[in-house]
């Protein structure tokens, strides 16, 4: 009998196994992960960006979670060693009916207490020489880390408090019993007093094994990039974005300066079909028709059409990806650009057609569920951890960590 089972061993479950062995030191821990490894979806393929939560609603869990986590991020790759850099990053409006777009965000960011301040675009030259632009926001507190190697710290933390990791395990079933609640596993059987769903781009599906209602559906977005050859990774000095749609979730195609120092743009934001497809031709029938038959997605696709054609032409036209990204380099050319790896995002969609735009997390009978986690999650996973082990129940028979 474990005390807490945590179903998904990326970034967020690890960090809520972690914060649990932390609150608890006596607790009894059980991580169950589907994959051969650790962190193999939306962790092992996002951008490695320490997002400063300038771009979230003030008082919202993604603005506190966020700038909270930028700094205990940064904390805890200095305690463990982990490669990270505090380099910064410039928001750029290259048009002129961006500007009050840029100067909202400006708001945004002062209103969450980020540390930022307003540039002319002769200011961001003197950063980023090769952008174009009217003016940008300096963003100091943004980073890079590499967010696999933080999970493999979280993995030992975890093991050095006695828990439990089980790779290659997949949940099947969710039973309420008098004993507790038990998941039967392509792996056997195991009993919890607790459950903490964390499994991201089947989080809704976990939720509604345990008969959660999380009153949306997670809807794949995959989004694609290019890396610059090395020759021309002297056009971007750290991380450059656009001014972002405020009606859409994704941030737009941007350059990121990754950890290893090879630059990555984008990504762009496509429907994918199959929920862990990272690939144009990746499929799988029920993801398909679950997705394509939910009324919400109809709904989003009807407000944002337009969006979502042009983000399909960025699929399959490299020439139209490469015009995105010059609107920020006039001289990055089509040539300089070579074909990545691709992320997929787990992004929560209501009935309604309306995206969920803040981390959810759902209470269940003896059970919470974390039906929406994409980014900035890997930034704030320190600070969704201690909000999980917060939100659980004290057990009666375990003490709490003094300190």
């Amino acid at each position: 009998m474990f005390d807490f089972a945590i179903i998904g061993g990326g970034i967020v479950g690890l960090s809520a196994a972690m914060a649990l062995g932390q609150r608890y030191p006596d607790a009894r821990i059980l991580v169950l992960e589907k994959e051969s490894d650790w962190a193999a979806h939306q962790t092992g393929n996002n951008s490695g960006v320490i997002h400063s939560g300038i771009y979230y609603k003030p008082g919202s869990f993604k603005a506190k979670f966020c700038r909270d986590g930028c700094r205990s991020m940064v904390v805890f790759c200095q305690e463990h060693n982990i490669a990270y850099e505090v380099c910064g990053k410039v928001i750029v409006a290259t048009e002129e009916k961006e500007l009050p777009l840029l100067e909202n965000l400006y708001q945004r960011g002062l209103a969450n207490g980020i540390e930022i301040a307003k540039m002319s675009g002769e200011e961001v030259k003197e950063i980023e020489p090769h952008v174009s632009c009217l003016a940008g926001i300096r963003v100091y507190s943004t980073g890079i880390a590499d967010y696999r190697q933080v999970c493999q710290k979280y993995v030992e933390l975890i093991r050095d408090r006695g828990g439990e990791l089980r790779l290659n395990t997949r949940v099947e079933k969710i039973l309420e019993t008098p004993q507790g609640k038990v998941l039967e596993t392509n792996q056997g059987t195991f009993t919890a007093n607790f459950v903490i769903n964390c499994a991201g781009l089947h989080s809704d599906r976990v939720a509604r094994l345990g008969r959660v209602n999380p009153q949306a559906k997670i809807v794949p977005f995959r989004g694609e990039y290019y890396e610059l050859k090395p020759e021309k990774r002297y056009l971007v000095k750290n991380l450059i974005y656009p001014v972002p749609n405020p009606n859409f979730p994704f941030l737009g195609v941007h350059f990121t300066r990754m950890i290893d120092g090879s630059v990555h743009a984008g990504p762009n934001a496509v429907l994918s079909f199959k929920r862990e497809g990272y690939k144009k031709t990746d499929f799988d029938l029920w993801d398909f028709l679950e997705t394509m038959t939910y009324p919400g997605l109809w709904k989003l696709a009807a407000k944002h059409a337009d969006e979502g054609i042009k983000e399909i032409v960025r699929s399959f036209s490299k020439a139209a990806f490469v015009r995105s990204l010059q609107r920020l380099i006039p001289e990055v050319q089509s040539d300089d650009l070579l074909p990545t790896h691709a992320g997929v995002r787990a992004q929560a969609l209501m009935d309604d057609g309306k995206l969920v735009d803040d981390f959810l997390i759902v209470e269940g009978r003896n059970a919470l569920h974390v039906c929406n986690a994409p980014s900035p999650a890997a930034t704030s996973s320190l600070e969704i951890g201690k909000e999980i082990a917060e939100r659980v129940p004290a057990p009666q028979h375990l003490k709490i960590a003094v300190g």
